[in-house]
């Protein structure tokens, strides 16, 4: 049997094994210190936290993710380019995220499919499919992600994907609050068990800020940390910039994983493009097996279909 199967198969079996009950580490030790979960619907949107995740928080625009520092348009794409450092040197780094026009139904929310490619030193190393979707009050929701791996010949090696109500113990979290505030308590992007292993929080770090880039300089820019609670001292950190969305990407404290990135370049795919990447998303789809569990993505317009 080739590799690549092999490694999709054992995925397969895993999450076969861990479908059903709920119930995690993140709420055994209880995620969102700080903050006060109230009944979903009854909660201002900036008082949302990630355990606060129901189906009611959202309604028929979903997809519609107009969140100032996120805004998620079907046909957008960023380009960031910068380095990573490895083993004390600077490797080239380059990160491409389009906004599909595919939607996804995960845990009763129609979502979009985002699509992030990873390139060190030129060759793709990643390609992952991040399905997100946002509440009536503004909060951009993170419900899962499908990340695939290749290696230096460019060959597809394997990937591991988990979605929100597939995969036991997982867990929606927050991509970005609809009023991020200095001082608010740190709040999970999401949760997924061993052998995923996808922890990440997030934090305001600070607001106001100006920062240039090679597509222009920013002001009013929004500084997030993002770190895991399991990795102290490490942390990433996200500026975003009204309107535009994530602009670079730094880092603080004792990070081994040193990543540098500045957006280079921001369009809007044509229709051909566009036609490209559904033909990419439903690649992606059939070769996970969890996809099993779930309706296929479709092109917007046709959900009902």
């Amino acid at each position: 049997m080739p590799r690549l199967v092999v490694l999709l198969s054992a995925v397969a079996v895993l999450f076969a094994s861990a479908c059903g009950g709920e119930g995690s580490e993140e709420a055994k030790r209880g995620s969102e210190t700080g903050s006060k979960g109230t009944a979903a619907g009854e909660t201002a949107g900036r008082e949302i936290a990630a355990k606060d995740f129901d189906r009611s928080l959202f309604d028929d625009s979903s997809t519609t993710i107009d969140n100032k520092w996120v805004p998620y348009k079907p046909g957008r794409q960023w380009d960031w380019k910068g380095w990573t450092e490895e083993d004390g040197k600077r490797v080239p780094h380059r990160i491409v995220f389009t906004v599909t026009d595919m939607t996804k139904v995960i845990s009763g929310v129609r979502a979009v499919v985002g699509w992030d490619r990873d390139f060190s030193a030129g060759k793709l190393i990643e390609s992952e499919l991040i399905f997100l979707a946002q509440d009536k009050y503004g909060n951009v929701w993170h419900l899962g992600q499908y990340p695939e791996i290749y290696d230096e010949d460019g060959e597809l090696v394997g990937g591991s994907a988990w979605l929100v109500g597939t995969l036991k113990g997982a867990k929606a979290g927050i991509h970005m609050k609809a009023e991020p505030r200095p001082g608010a308590a740190a709040y999970s992007q999401g949760y997924a068990p061993p052998p995923y292993n996808w922890d990440d929080y997030s934090k305001v770090y600070k607001v106001g800020q100006k920062t240039c880039v090679p597509v222009r300089c920013f002001k009013d820019v929004l500084v997030i940390d993002e770190f895991e609670p399991t990795k102290p001292g490490a942390h990433q950190l996200k500026y975003y910039a009204p309107g535009t969305g994530n602009v670079r990407t730094g880092w603080r404290g004792s990070d081994p994983e040193k990543e540098v990135l500045v957006l280079d370049k921001v369009r809007h795919l044509s229709r051909e493009d566009m036609a490209k990447v559904r033909t990419v998303v439903r690649e992606h789809e059939a070769r996970a097996y969890v996809y099993g569990r779930t309706s296929r993505a479709k092109p917007r317009g046709a959900e009902g279909k």
